[in-house]
C-alpha cells in the first residue's frame, strides 16, 4: 500500500493544475466591512455577517458576563452536562421568535442537518432533495440511508411527479430556503402543498433568511406569511445562527413530538460536546437586536437596490435574487481566480467560488452584503468590476 505523501501529493497537484486548490486566509473583521487579510487592509463582500452583529456591543456584552458566570466551556455534550441555564431560555426564545411549539439548538449548522435528515429518515424511506441544496443536507441525506430523489432546480412538477410514484412510508423533502449559492428561494407555498397533497414531511434550512427575511427578521416562513404552527405537524424549519445571528450554531424548531426525537436520535446531537453557555447568551443578545434594529434590514435593501444598479451593464451574468446573496457568474475557474485577484490588488475581498461548491461551467464571485457597508462601499466595488471588465 503506498504511504500518504505518495497518495495526496499528486492529487493536490492535480487539483492545483484544474485550479482548485483553495487556501485559508488569515481574516480579522473590523469596521464597515473592512477585514485585514494576511495583514492588508481589505473592503469585503465575503462574510454571511448579513445584520453586521458579529461585534455588535450587545453580543459581546453578553458573552464577557456569561464568561465571568459559566466559564468558556460546556464540560459534554447537551445530554450529558452540557446543557446550561442559558441554552434553555435560548431554546425557549428561539421557538418563540419562529412561532413554533418548540426548539433544539446545536453547535453547528452542518451538524444539525447530517444529523436530523438521518434521524428523520431511514433505510427504505425516501428523501426528495433539491439540485443545489447545501452540502450538509446532501450529507445527511446520505447517511440516512434512505432511497434518495434529486429533482432539478425549484422544479416543483418533477418533485410532484418523484412524490406521487413513490411508495415509501416516510417521504422526506428537504431544501434550502434561501439557495446560498444563487440567492434565490424556494418556493415554499408550491412545497407545502405538495407535502399535504402526498403525505410528506418537508425540512427547510434557512441558513440565509433567518434575521434577514420576514417581519422582525423571523425568516423564511414569515417571508411567505405563514403562520409556522399551523404547520410544525408537518415541517421541520432550521437555521443557522452564525451568519446573520452574528454568532454560531444552529437550531431546528418543530412540533413537540418531532423536536423530542431528534434530540433523542440526532446523533451529531447526542455524541458532540455543546457550545459554552456564552454562546447562548450571545444569541440571546442577538434575537433581541434583531428584532429591535430593523433599521438593518432595510439599510440592506438600500444596498441591494445600488448593487443591482451598479452591476448593470458588465459583461457577466448576474442572475437575479432579492436576499444580500448576490452571484455574478463568471464561468470558468481561470476567470472567476482573475477577477478575484484584480479586485484585491484594487483592496477589494470578493472569495472566488469554484466546484464542487457550484456547477462546473458556472464559478462565480459571490457577493455578500451586509448592514455595515455603506453606499460608497457598494459604489466602490461596482467600479472597480467596470473596469476590470474593461481592462
Amino acid at each position: 500500500m503506498p504511504d500518504l505523501n505518495d497518495v495526496f501529493t499528486p492529487a493536490l497537484a492535480e487539483l492545483q493544475a484544474r485550479q482548485l486548490l483553495r487556501h485559508r486566509r488569515q481574516a480579522t473583521l473590523g469596521d464597515h466591512g473592512q477585514f485585514t487579510v494576511d495583514g492588508a487592509p481589505r473592503l469585503a463582500f465575503c462574510s454571511n455577517d448579513y445584520l453586521g452583529l458579529a461585534q455588535h456591543p450587545a453580543l459581546v456584552a453578553a458573552a464577557r458576563e456569561a464568561a465571568e458566570r459559566y466559564g468558556v466551556g460546556s464540560t459534554a455534550s447537551p445530554l450529558v452536562s452540557g446543557h446550561s441555564p442559558a441554552h434553555e431560555l435560548l431554546e425557549r426564545e428561539l421557538a418563540e421568535f419562529v412561532g413554533m411549539p418548540r426548539a433544539l439548538y446545536f453547535h453547528s449548522g452542518f451538524a444539525t442537518n447530517v444529523g436530523c435528515v438521518a434521524a428523520l429518515v431511514g433505510r427504505g424511506d425516501a428523501v426528495f432533495s433539491d439540485a443545489l441544496n447545501h452540502a450538509c443536507l446532501i450529507d445527511g441525506a446520505r447517511l440516512s440511508r434512505a432511497d434518495i430523489h434529486v429533482y432539478p432546480h425549484n422544479d416543483m412538477a418533477a418533485l410532484e411527479r418523484e412524490l406521487r410514484a413513490c411508495t415509501a412510508p416516510r417521504k422526506l423533502v428537504i431544501s434550502d430556503a434561501v439557495f446560498s449559492m444563487d440567492g434565490d428561494l424556494a418556493p415554499l407555498p408550491e412545497l407545502l402543498a405538495l407535502c399535504e397533497r402526498h403525505d410528506a414531511w418537508l425540512m427547510v434550512d434557512d441558513a440565509h433568511g433567518f434575521g434577514v427575511l420576514g417581519e422582525g427578521g423571523r425568516g423564511y416562513l414569515s417571508h411567505w406569511g405563514v403562520k409556522p404552527s399551523t404547520i410544525a405537524s408537518r415541517v421541520i424549519y432550521m437555521a443557522t445562527l452564525g451568519k446573520a445571528a452574528g454568532v454560531s450554531g444552529a437550531f431546528v424548531a418543530g412540533s413537540v413530538p418531532a423536536i423530542e426525537w431528534l434530540m433523542q436520535r440526532a446523533r451529531s446531537y447526542m455524541f458532540a460536546t455543546g457550545a459554552p453557555a456564552l454562546i447562548a447568551e450571545a444569541l440571546r443578545a442577538s434575537l433581541r437586536v434583531i428584532e429591535a434594529e430593523g433599521w438593518r434590514r432595510e439599510h440592506l435593501k438600500v444596498l441591494h437596490a445600488r448593487l443591482r444598479e451598479g452591476l448593470q451593464g458588465l459583461p457577466w451574468e448576474a442572475p437575479a435574487s432579492d436576499t444580500a446573496i448576490q452571484p455574478l457568474i463568471l464561468g470558468d475557474n481561470a476567470t472567476a481566480l482573475k477577477v478575484m485577484a484584480d479586485l484585491e490588488a484594487r483592496g477589494i475581498w470578493v472569495p472566488a467560488i469554484r466546484p464542487p461548491t457550484v456547477p462546473v461551467g458556472t464559478s462565480r464571485l459571490r457577493i455578500c452584503l451586509s448592514a455595515d457597508h455603506r453606499l460608497e462601499d457598494v459604489d466602490r466595488l461596482c467600479g472597480a468590476l467596470r473596469e476590470i471588465a474593461q481592462s
